[in-house]
């Protein structure tokens, strides 16, 4: 048994690696999970580390741990009237598109690789969901920016679809555990999970904001413990409920981010680092557990199931989701494009191998190597295919002002706030006097391409100008309701 220092320099070489890896990866335009995973994999047993790790449990328990914080990050930065617009559609991707992707594929695997219906549906479940952190990555390394409406619902796809494969994954073992129980037991179920997760997410985000905003706590660094301490319980204890716990701390930290809440922005830069430490374990434990020796048996079956999850079980979920609204087809094409599978599936590859099903080995190796062949295809060709789709959004993105305000008072709790006027909004041509603020909020500071300057109410507001306004209580609400208005 290694000590506890071995143990402590092994595991921070191989995050600096990780690290580093990032930057190498930003360079060559593809998602960081793959170097992440390929540094587990090198670190093996079967690569130069010679690390031995066969554990699926502690695998699987990191990687519950690992998501559950980074979708509770993602939460908390997810602005909610930049998803409003596009809510139906993003819900209904993230429900009814993994469902038919999971069938799909299930359909493959039943009729021409020969599997039992049941267990190729669940290798379709698994399979079903997507990873945004590997698309926005991957943009950000290429320096482009996705049009608003596309972007926000890839956002809101990506970061709601974990709780449905997760329901679909562990439904489809029951059934297969257990015989004698029917599809139709799942429809129960489903409701029970996505109700209590829904309204356990609810309640735990407000809860959030008012224990945040009425502890006083003496000790700042205890607000980033508080916060930590409640993304756990809200996945834990919702999970304990009955519901679906990756679905309630992801409403959790929506509905948190989207209030007003003591040391908001340093709060968000937190979980955002945690989020990046979470996804640098949860690779590289995933990439320890995988033994490469075993891939090659399964790389034809991989490399027909990943065609055929990429080309066409992805394209027929997003057109016939998308097919009763209106929506340029280019974008429909790139959002059938850009559906990375990413940590989310290999985690719940593990649910079989702990459940003892005997093709738990394989299923885990084929949804590693289809993981790997969709982020090595998609991922590379993203950026093309965002410029050729005309889906990239070309306008200049301004500095961010130079000012923040960072207080422990409740009565100064982050209401300093950045709002930029968009080309259709019906608010460009007046002026500031005209807008209608309510008199606790004030604009503080505009900048448009000339610079910086301190507005006066007679101000004529231009397109592309950006506000930072100051607003206490109930002014602040008002005052995003008044300037994030958009043509009708």
């Amino acid at each position: 048994m290694p000590s506890i220092e071995l143990i402590l320099i092994a595991a921070s070489l191989l995050i600096i690696f990780s690290i580093l890896a990032s930057k190498l990866a930003t360079r060559m335009g593809v998602p960081a999970l793959l170097l992440f995973l390929g540094v587990g994999m090198l670190a093996g047993a079967d690569g130069p580390g010679g690390i031995f790790f066969d554990n699926p449990w502690l695998t699987q328990s990191i990687g519950v741990i690992a998501l559950a914080l980074i979708l509770f990050a993602g939460g908390l930065d997810t602005h909610w009237p930049d998803i409003r617009p596009v809510l139906g559609k993003g819900v209904a991707l993230a429900t009814a598109g993994v469902l038919i992707t999971a069938l799909s594929v299930g359909l493959l695997g039943h009729l021409v690789l020969g599997w039992p219906l049941r267990e190729a549906i669940l290798l379709g479940a698994i399979i079903s969901s997507t990873d945004a952190a590997a698309v926005f990555a991957v943009l950000r390394g290429r320096g482009l920016r996705l049009k608003k409406p596309v972007q926000s619902l890839l956002e809101l796809e990506s970061g709601s679809n974990d709780p449905m494969a997760v329901f679909l994954t562990i439904g489809m073992i029951a059934l297969i555990t257990q015989p004698g129980r029917s599809e139709i037991d799942l429809i129960p179920m489903f409701i029970q999970q996505m109700a209590v997760g829904t309204l356990a997410g609810y309640g735990a985000g407000r809860l959030g904001v008012r224990l945040l905003n009425s502890l006083h706590l003496e000790y700042d660094g205890l607000y980033s413990v508080l916060t930590l301490t409640l993304a756990l319980l809200s996945y834990a204890g919702t999970t304990v409920l009955g519901g679906n716990g990756f679905l309630a701390v992801y409403l959790a930290g929506i509905v948190m981010g989207n209030r007003p809440f003591i040391h908001q922005r340093s709060l968000i830069r937190f979980h955002d680092g945690l989020s990046w430490l979470m996804q640098i374990t949860m690779f590289l434990t995933l990439g320890l557990q995988v033994f490469p020796s075993e891939l090659p048996a399964i790389i034809p079956t991989g490399l027909l199931v990943a065609g055929f999850l990429i080309f066409i079980a992805r394209p027929l979920a997003v057109f016939l989701v998308l097919l009763p609204v209106r929506q340029p087809w280019r974008e429909k094409v790139f959002i059938a494009w850009v559906g990375l599978r990413g940590a989310a599936p290999i985690i719940l590859a593990t649910f079989p191998l702990l459940a003892g099903l005997p093709e738990a080995e394989t299923i885990f190796n084929l949804v590693f190597f289809i993981v790997l062949t969709s982020v090595l295809l998609q991922g590379t060709l993203i950026a093309p295919a965002a410029r050729y789709l005309g889906v990239e959004d070309k306008t200049p993105v301004p500095p961010p002002f130079p000012l923040e305000i960072a207080s422990g008072e409740p009565a100064m709790v982050n209401y300093l706030e950045e709002f930029t006027l968009p080309p259709a909004s019906p608010l460009v041509g007046k002026q500031i006097l005209e807008l209608g603020l309510p008199s606790g909020a004030l604009v503080v500071l505009l900048r448009r391409k000339k610079g910086l300057t301190i507005p006066s109410g007679g101000m004529t507001l231009e397109e592309g100008d950006s506000l930072l306004v100051l607003a206490q209580g109930e002014a602040q609400e008002a005052a995003r309701r008044i300037l994030q208005r958009t043509a009708s």
